[in-house]
C-alpha cells in the first residue's frame, strides 16, 4: 500500500476491498481494534471548516486506542506564510500519522511528499477519497456488490465528490451518471487519464440520468470557495435538484444520498432528504467506521 491516501487511486482495487470489508467491521463493533493506535498521536490539521470530517476521525483516532491532536490554520504557521513544506519536515518529527483537510490537491500533496509519516486526504479543492470510502460501503451493505450498481451524481459533476465518484465507478465497475449542465462537467482531460470507462456516462438531462438508477446522490450547489458564483450556479442547477420527480424515474426502491450539509429547497427537497428513500443518516455514520478502517491501514 502506498505511503498516503491522497484520492481513491492511490490504493488498489484489492485495497480498497480490505477497507470496506474492515469498515464494515468497525460498523459492526466500534470496539475492534481498539488499541491499534496506543502510543501514537495522529495529527488533524483543518484548513477549511468541518463538521462530520472533523468529528468521526477525532472520534475514530480515540476508538483505535490513539491521541488526535487538532491543529487550524490559525494555530499553524502556514497561516502566516511558513511553506507546506516546512511544516510536513517537522511535523513528520513528532506524529505517527497525518490527516489534513485543504484548498489546493497540489498543495496537500507537495505537504505529503515532504513527511516522512503517512498522510490523509480529508478533502481538498480536488477530491474527497475518504467521504468515497463511507459512500462505497454503505452501497455495498445495502446490494450486497458492486459491480454492475447504478449511481447517478446530479449537480456540479466537475466537483471534488464528482470526481472522486468517477474514479469509484472506474476501480469498481459500478455504472455512473453524471447529471449535470454541460458547463459544469469534468474535464475531458481528466476521463482521458482513466482511459474514458464505458461505465462513466455523462447526461446533461436530469431525468435521463436518473432513470432506472439505483442510487441518486447529489452535494451542495455552492461549495466553500464558490460563494460569488451562488445566484449563476443556483440557477444552473436547479434543473438537477433532487425531488420527488426525479425519484420517480428511478428504480422502484432507490435510495438518496448526500455527503452534507444539505441545503433542503436547493439541491435536494426536504421532502426526499427526510423521506423513505433517504439513506444519508446511515452514509454520514459510514465516515467513522471508513475512515477507522484506512486509518488502522496506513497508521
Amino acid at each position: 500500500m502506498a505511503k498516503d491516501f491522497m484520492r481513491l487511486l492511490d490504493i488498489s482495487k484489492e485495497e480498497l476491498r480490505e477497507t470496506i470489508n474492515l469498515a464494515h467491521k468497525y460498523r459492526e463493533d466500534r470496539t475492534l481494534n481498539s488499541n491499534h493506535l496506543s502510543g501514537k498521536t495522529i495529527g488533524l490539521i483543518f484548513l477549511k471548516n468541518s463538521t462530520r470530517t472533523r468529528v468521526s476521525f477525532e472520534t475514530g483516532v480515540y476508538q483505535l486506542g490513539g491521541n488526535p491532536m487538532y491543529m487550524d490554520q490559525n494555530g499553524l504557521q502556514v497561516g502566516r506564510g511558513e511553506s507546506f513544506e516546512d511544516t510536513a519536515k517537522v511535523l513528520s518529527r513528532y506524529l505517527d500519522g497525518i490527516v489534513i483537510r485543504g484548498h489546493k490537491h497540489g498543495d496537500i500533496k507537495a505537504f505529503a511528499d515532504s513527511c516522512s509519516i503517512s498522510v490523509i486526504n480529508a478533502l481538498t479543492d480536488t477530491f474527497h477519497p475518504c467521504q468515497l470510502l463511507a459512500d462505497i460501503q454503505l452501497i455495498d451493505n445495502l446490494k450486497g456488490r458492486l459491480e454492475g450498481v447504478k449511481v447517478a451524481f446530479m449537480g456540479d459533476c466537475a466537483s471534488n465528490m464528482a470526481l472522486s465518484w468517477i474514479y469509484a465507478a472506474h476501480m469498481t465497475g459500478m455504472e455512473l451518471r453524471l447529471g449535470g449542465p454541460e458547463d459544469f462537467m469534468p474535464p475531458k482531460e481528466f476521463l482521458e487519464s482513466i482511459g474514458n470507462p464505458d461505465n462513466v456516462k455523462v447526461c446533461p438531462d436530469a431525468k435521463e440520468a436518473a432513470e432506472g438508477v439505483d442510487f441518486i446522490y447529489t452535494d451542495v450547489w455552492i461549495s466553500m470557495g464558490f460563494e460569488e458564483e451562488a445566484a449563476e450556479r443556483s440557477k444552473a442547477f436547479l434543473p438537477y435538484q433532487v425531488n420527488q420527480g426525479l425519484l420517480n424515474v428511478a428504480a422502484s426502491d432507490v435510495k438518496v444520498m448526500h455527503c452534507l450539509p444539505a441545503y433542503r429547497e436547493k439541491e435536494i427537497t426536504a421532502e426526499v432528504l427526510e423521506g423513505k428513500h433517504s439513506v444519508v443518516w446511515d452514509q454520514a455514520e459510514n465516515r467513522l467506521h471508513a475512515q477507522k478502517a484506512i486509518m488502522t491501514l496506513k497508521f
